[in-house]
């Protein structure tokens, strides 16, 4: 094995050829984060609201603190698995096994409604504690490394283009079973089933475990690229300042930036809109069922189009529709039908470039190898990693700070006719104007095209085949 800062290469067993199995079982990684994740993201503001009783601005402010801690978990996790010695089943999977048991637990454990009748400060503390340590601690710890294997399971852009549709496979899976189920089991019209949130947040943290199960056990790493002994390698701070010159870095935050604050933003409103606004909580399935099954057409079509226009020319036409699709509702006020066709609209240019980002981080990872000569995809993805935590966490304090200032009020009954105007807004024209901003920085910053990803490749083939003790992908099925 490989000890840090050592240039032996780990001992090398026989790998089966990359394929379908690598793929179905990348995109159940994907499917189990989610299964924590997404309660988080689309239904943790109205259960604490609504259920729990919770003010929308300490939901808000816990969020945005949490992601600022994550600015040190998610680096130093990062620098971890980049420096630790691998185990004998790699660099990245053993934190799979290590960590999916306690991220299911504390996730299920924060959204256990017997917590409601406790006083103010029990329930705050509850909420506090078990966010941070299901987020900061426990998420981080495998999130960091699952992201991060993209780049060891092959080296080959086609291939890492497929991983990445097939992870956002199963981000558009998980977001179809808990936006279309959740509603259908947790709210009865515009009420709250407060045990049911219980019961649906244990059975979604055994699925979990379930999913990442099924990743352990069907994805290989091939990739092995042998560490530079400890003097030679960047340090810390040497490595953090040459990743904040990377120009395609710093666009690929700022894009996903802007694009989690639009699209999370959007989520945490949803269930206010159909709610309040169209008056039928239920109606959330519908519209998400719309929103999300056109996606799948991306899982055969996806990989050909990217290698005849490349990543980032699609990724901007999709950014370009959903900005399209969301101004056109917000404009028009379309009845319920023609609202759906829209948002599908929307959702599907969205889906295009959410089924390419995770091919754009390895992208940069390699950029970065190219510009300076080590392999560091832990720190980048979490440097990444971080800036979407940063925009989840935007996205829940504006999403506090959003239905404070158009006057919601928990306990009534029925909101005000301006209210229910201002929910129309922060959910349609927000998040439009937020992704018009990650088009921006596609069109004019994004340094990546198609040709540039290409002599990047070839750069690390050659690298590669020059140093002993390197192991590249093995030949693809």
């Amino acid at each position: 094995m490989t000890e840090t800062g050592s240039t032996v290469a780990p001992e090398r067993r026989h790998v089966r050829p990359f394929g379908m199995r690598d793929k179905v079982g990348y995109m159940f990684g994907d499917f189990g984060n989610d299964m924590t994740f997404m309660i988080q993201a689309f239904f943790m503001l109205v259960y604490f609201t609504r259920v729990v009783g919770i003010d929308p601005l300490h939901i808000g402010a816990l969020v945005a603190g949490v992601r600022v801690l994550d600015a040190f978990t998610d680096v130093g996790m990062g620098r971890l698995v980049d420096t630790m010695r691998p185990a004998r089943d790699g660099k990245f999977k053993p934190w799979i096994r290590r960590i999916a048991i306690p991220v299911a637990l504390s996730s299920a454990l924060l959204f256990q409604p017997f917590i409601a009748d406790w006083a103010y400060g029990a329930k705050l503390a509850w909420m506090i504690g078990f966010y941070i340590l299901w987020g900061s601690v426990f998420y981080t710890a495998i999130n960091i490394p699952y992201g991060s294997m993209a780049s060891v399971i092959s080296d080959r852009a086609e291939h890492r283009a497929e991983l990445s549709v097939w992870r956002s496979t199963g981000a558009q899976l998980a977001f179809l079973l808990v936006s279309t189920a959740m509603p259908l089991v947790v709210f009865d019209g515009p009420n709250v089933l407060a045990d049911r949130f219980g019961l649906a947040a244990i059975l979604m943290a055994v699925m979990a475990v379930v999913f990442y199960a099924l990743l352990y056990f069907n994805v290989e790493e091939r990739v092995v690229v042998p560490p530079k002994p400890a003097g030679e390698r960047m340090g810390f701070f040497k490595l953090m300042g040459s990743l904040f010159t990377n120009r395609a870095l710093l666009a690929i935050v700022v894009a996903a930036l802007l694009l989690l604050l639009g699209n999370l933003f959007n989520g945490q409103v949803a269930s206010f809109l159909y709610l309040d606004y169209f008056g039928q909580g239920q109606l959330q399935s519908i519209a998400s069922l719309a929103a999300t099954l056109p996606a799948f057409v991306l899982v055969v079509v996806t990989a050909p189009l990217v290698r005849r226009f490349g990543k980032t020319e699609m990724g901007i036409v999709g950014v370009a529709l959903y900005v399209g699709g969301m101004l056109a509702n917000y404009f028009l006020r379309p009845a319920f039908p023609v609202f759906v066709v829209l948002f599908a609209i929307a959702s599907f240019g969205l889906a295009v470039f959410n089924f390419l980002i995770w091919a754009f981080i390895v992208d940069v990872i390699d950029y970065q190898e190219v510009r300076s000569g080590q392999r560091d995809d832990g720190t980048v993805y979490a440097l990444y990693s971080w800036a979407r935590k940063m925009g989840q966490a935007a996205s829940s304090l504006l999403g506090g700070i959003g239905l404070t200032a158009i006057g919601y009020q928990a306990t009534a009954a029925q909101q005000t006719p301006e209210t229910i105007e201002g929910i129309w807004m922060l959910f349609n024209l927000v998040p439009a104007l937020f992704l018009l901003g990650t088009l921006l920085v596609l069109i004019f910053w994004y340094p990546l095209r198609k040709n540039v990803v290409r002599e990047n490749e070839a750069i690390l083939a050659e690298r590669r085949a020059a140093v002993p003790g390197t192991v590249a992908a093995d030949a693809a099925e």
